[in-house]
């Protein structure tokens, strides 16, 4: 069982803090059916997963118009998105989602939280440009696979916020072959060899 901090440490309301509890005890339950998050991870489930997006949500620029999570999986980081909006001001949360099961799980979260959220069960490529104020995306694909969707669903002058593992400058370093961009590699606060990667300026090389 994963230790619970409190809505002070996460620097979240009470309200937001209850719905994260809620998503946490959701996804406990629904994890052995349909495998959100890897199993190995549920005993450190605030830290490695909920805090983890968080600090997205943290380097984000206030307001977010649209926030739109690719690959959203388990809910990370944009169910989490969801639940904090109101904290984070972000006005509208579009998940992206092609494996009906787990869709029926953010929608899940989304009803019994009472959080709005839309959640889109298709595949990122095959659907029409989301005009995303702010992207994100987490463990989905490498960082130039990232950045052609990018290319697609993000809003002019938007900003795409990809958390990445210790081999982020080889990513980079690629995507540099096809993408022209700049970014900001911020440090995560729960893996020392993580970044999150905040991306301006795209644009094809």
């Amino acid at each position: 069982m994963s230790v619970t901090p409190n809505a002070e440490a996460l620097n979240v309301s009470r309200e937001t803090f209850r719905k994260l509890e809620q998503f946490a005890a959701l996804l406990e339950k629904w994890n052995p059916r349909i495998n959100l998050v890897a199993r190995s991870t549920l005993g450190d489930l605030w830290t490695r997963h909920i805090i983890d997006s968080l600090q997205v949500l943290e380097n984000a620029p206030r307001p977010v118009s649209h926030w739109v999570d690719l690959g959203s999986g388990g809910g990370f980081p944009g169910l989490v998105a969801a639940l904090c909006a109101s904290d984070f001001g972000i006005e509208k949360v579009t998940l992206v989602e092609s494996d009906q099961r787990k869709c029926t799980f953010l929608r899940t979260v989304l009803r019994e939280t009472g959080s709005n959220a839309s959640v889109i069960a298709e595949r990122i490529e095959s659907i029409d440009p989301l005009d995303a104020t702010v992207l994100s995306a987490r463990a989905l694909a490498e960082l130039e696979t990232l950045l052609g969707f990018a290319e697609r669903h993000l809003a002019e002058g938007g900003v795409a916020l990809f958390p990445k593992g210790k081999n982020w400058r080889e990513e980079v370093q690629t995507a540099r072959a096809v993408w022209d961009f700049r970014y900001d590699a911020l440090p995560s606060k729960t893996d020392q060899q993580a970044v999150i990667l905040k991306i301006e300026g795209l644009s094809r090389v």
